[in-house]
Protein backbone atom coordinates (compact mmCIF):
# COMPACT_ATOMS: atom_id res chain seq x y z
CA UNK A 1 0.00 0.00 0.00
CA UNK A 2 2.76 2.43 0.96
CA UNK A 3 4.68 1.67 -2.25
CA UNK A 4 1.68 2.44 -4.49
CA UNK A 5 0.98 5.78 -2.78
CA UNK A 6 4.67 6.73 -3.06
CA UNK A 7 4.62 5.77 -6.74
CA UNK A 8 1.44 7.77 -7.30
CA UNK A 9 2.96 10.79 -5.53
CA UNK A 10 6.12 10.51 -7.63
CA UNK A 11 4.04 10.28 -10.82
CA UNK A 12 2.07 13.38 -9.77
CA UNK A 13 5.28 15.31 -9.10
CA UNK A 14 6.64 14.35 -12.54
CA UNK A 15 3.38 15.38 -14.20
CA UNK A 16 3.46 18.80 -12.53
CA UNK A 17 7.12 19.26 -13.44
CA UNK A 18 6.44 18.26 -17.06
CA UNK A 19 3.39 20.53 -17.30
CA UNK A 20 5.40 23.49 -16.02
CA UNK A 21 8.04 22.92 -18.69
CA UNK A 22 5.49 22.55 -21.52
CA UNK A 23 3.66 25.83 -20.84
CA UNK A 24 5.81 28.86 -21.57
CA UNK A 25 6.45 31.33 -18.83
CA UNK A 26 5.26 34.88 -19.30
CA UNK A 27 7.74 37.75 -19.42
CA UNK A 28 6.98 41.12 -17.86
CA UNK A 29 7.67 44.21 -19.96
CA UNK A 30 8.89 47.14 -17.93
CA UNK A 31 11.17 49.95 -19.05
CA UNK A 32 12.27 53.15 -17.29
CA UNK A 33 11.26 55.15 -20.41
CA UNK A 34 7.64 53.95 -20.37
CA UNK A 35 4.96 54.56 -17.79
CA UNK A 36 3.30 51.14 -18.17
CA UNK A 37 3.97 47.44 -17.75
CA UNK A 38 2.40 44.31 -19.21
CA UNK A 39 3.02 40.59 -19.55
CA UNK A 40 4.08 38.81 -22.73
CA UNK A 41 2.79 35.22 -22.68
CA UNK A 42 5.56 33.72 -24.83
CA UNK A 43 9.18 34.32 -25.65
CA UNK A 44 8.21 34.41 -29.36
CA UNK A 45 7.31 38.06 -28.80
CA UNK A 46 10.41 40.08 -29.77
CA UNK A 47 10.82 43.81 -29.19
CA UNK A 48 11.46 45.74 -32.42
CA UNK A 49 11.10 49.30 -31.11
CA UNK A 50 12.41 50.10 -27.64
CA UNK A 51 11.14 53.12 -25.71
CA UNK A 52 13.56 56.00 -25.27
CA UNK A 53 13.65 59.33 -23.47
CA UNK A 54 12.28 61.02 -26.62
CA UNK A 55 9.76 58.36 -27.68
CA UNK A 56 7.86 56.14 -25.22
CA UNK A 57 6.52 53.94 -28.06
CA UNK A 58 7.02 50.19 -27.91
CA UNK A 59 6.64 47.63 -30.69
CA UNK A 60 6.78 43.84 -30.67
CA UNK A 61 6.41 41.12 -33.29
CA UNK A 62 5.21 37.58 -32.73
CA UNK A 63 7.72 35.36 -34.58
CA UNK A 64 7.22 37.32 -37.84
CA UNK A 65 5.67 40.75 -38.39
CA UNK A 66 2.81 39.21 -40.40
CA UNK A 67 2.06 36.66 -37.67
CA UNK A 68 1.45 39.41 -35.14
CA UNK A 69 2.64 42.98 -34.74
CA UNK A 70 2.00 45.09 -31.64
CA UNK A 71 2.34 48.87 -31.38
CA UNK A 72 1.55 50.67 -28.15
CA UNK A 73 0.59 54.33 -28.36
CA UNK A 74 -0.49 56.84 -25.74
CA UNK A 75 -3.25 59.21 -26.81
CA UNK A 76 -4.08 62.43 -25.01
CA UNK A 77 -7.78 63.14 -25.38
CA UNK A 78 -10.10 65.88 -24.21
CA UNK A 79 -11.31 65.57 -20.65
CA UNK A 80 -13.86 62.76 -20.32
CA UNK A 81 -13.84 62.03 -24.09
CA UNK A 82 -15.98 59.02 -24.98
CA UNK A 83 -14.05 55.95 -26.15
CA UNK A 84 -16.45 55.62 -29.08
CA UNK A 85 -15.28 59.04 -30.33
CA UNK A 86 -11.61 58.10 -29.90
CA UNK A 87 -12.21 54.86 -31.83
CA UNK A 88 -14.06 56.73 -34.57
CA UNK A 89 -11.09 59.10 -34.98
CA UNK A 90 -8.67 56.17 -35.25
CA UNK A 91 -11.02 54.36 -37.65
CA UNK A 92 -11.01 57.36 -40.01
CA UNK A 93 -7.27 56.77 -40.50
CA UNK A 94 -7.84 53.07 -41.23
CA UNK A 95 -10.56 53.53 -43.86
CA UNK A 96 -7.97 54.05 -46.58
CA UNK A 97 -6.40 50.62 -46.14
CA UNK A 98 -7.04 48.37 -49.17
CA UNK A 99 -10.08 46.17 -48.61
CA UNK A 100 -10.90 47.78 -45.25
CA UNK A 101 -13.93 46.29 -43.50
CA UNK A 102 -14.95 47.36 -40.02
CA UNK A 103 -15.63 44.65 -37.48
CA UNK A 104 -17.28 44.40 -34.10
CA UNK A 105 -16.34 46.43 -31.07
CA UNK A 106 -16.52 44.74 -27.71
CA UNK A 107 -16.14 45.87 -24.14
CA UNK A 108 -12.93 44.75 -22.54
CA UNK A 109 -11.85 44.58 -18.93
CA UNK A 110 -8.42 43.92 -17.53
CA UNK A 111 -6.35 46.03 -15.18
CA UNK A 112 -7.67 48.92 -17.28
CA UNK A 113 -11.15 48.97 -18.80
CA UNK A 114 -11.78 49.77 -22.43
CA UNK A 115 -12.99 48.62 -25.81
CA UNK A 116 -11.57 46.26 -28.42
CA UNK A 117 -12.05 47.34 -32.03
CA UNK A 118 -11.69 44.68 -34.78
CA UNK A 119 -11.28 45.21 -38.50
CA UNK A 120 -10.00 43.49 -41.65
CA UNK A 121 -7.99 44.69 -44.64
CA UNK A 122 -5.77 43.34 -47.43
CA UNK A 123 -1.99 43.60 -47.74
CA UNK A 124 -0.16 42.17 -50.76
CA UNK A 125 -3.25 40.14 -51.66
CA UNK A 126 -3.42 38.48 -48.23
CA UNK A 127 -6.28 38.90 -45.75
CA UNK A 128 -5.11 40.84 -42.70
CA UNK A 129 -6.81 41.71 -39.41
CA UNK A 130 -6.45 44.35 -36.79
CA UNK A 131 -7.43 44.13 -33.17
CA UNK A 132 -7.00 47.44 -31.32
CA UNK A 133 -7.40 47.65 -27.55
CA UNK A 134 -8.41 51.14 -26.40
CA UNK A 135 -7.67 51.24 -22.67
CA UNK A 136 -8.56 54.26 -20.57
CA UNK A 137 -5.89 55.20 -18.02
CA UNK A 138 -7.55 58.40 -16.76
CA UNK A 139 -9.86 61.22 -17.91
CA UNK A 140 -7.40 62.46 -20.55
CA UNK A 141 -5.28 59.41 -21.41
CA UNK A 142 -6.09 56.41 -23.56
CA UNK A 143 -3.56 53.75 -24.50
CA UNK A 144 -4.02 51.93 -27.78
CA UNK A 145 -2.56 48.44 -28.17
CA UNK A 146 -2.58 47.93 -31.95
CA UNK A 147 -2.30 44.30 -33.02
CA UNK A 148 -2.18 43.47 -36.73
CA UNK A 149 -1.31 40.33 -38.67
CA UNK A 150 -2.54 37.73 -41.13
CA UNK A 151 -6.17 37.04 -40.26
CA UNK A 152 -5.65 33.35 -39.46
CA UNK A 153 -2.48 34.01 -37.43
CA UNK A 154 -3.93 36.88 -35.41
CA UNK A 155 -7.03 34.83 -34.66
CA UNK A 156 -4.85 31.94 -33.44
CA UNK A 157 -3.03 34.17 -30.93
CA UNK A 158 -6.08 36.10 -29.73
CA UNK A 159 -5.74 34.52 -26.29
CA UNK A 160 -2.26 36.07 -26.13
CA UNK A 161 -3.39 39.51 -27.33
CA UNK A 162 -6.16 39.38 -24.72
CA UNK A 163 -3.65 38.46 -22.01
CA UNK A 164 -1.40 41.37 -22.98
CA UNK A 165 -4.43 43.67 -22.87
CA UNK A 166 -5.60 42.30 -19.51
CA UNK A 167 -2.20 42.70 -17.87
CA UNK A 168 -1.51 46.18 -19.28
CA UNK A 169 -1.31 48.66 -16.41
CA UNK A 170 0.14 52.00 -15.44
CA UNK A 171 3.20 51.88 -13.22
CA UNK A 172 2.63 52.91 -9.64
CA UNK A 173 4.06 56.30 -8.78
Amino acid sequence: MKKSSTTALFALALTILFAASVYPQSVRFSDPNSDYIFDLPETKWKMTVKPSATSPNVEYVYADRNDGHLEIRKLTVTKDAQLADVIRTEEQKLQFLPGYVTGKSENFRGRLAGTVFNFEFVRAGRPMSGRFYFLRADNTTVYVLRFTGFTDKLRSIQNQTDLIGRTFQIKSA
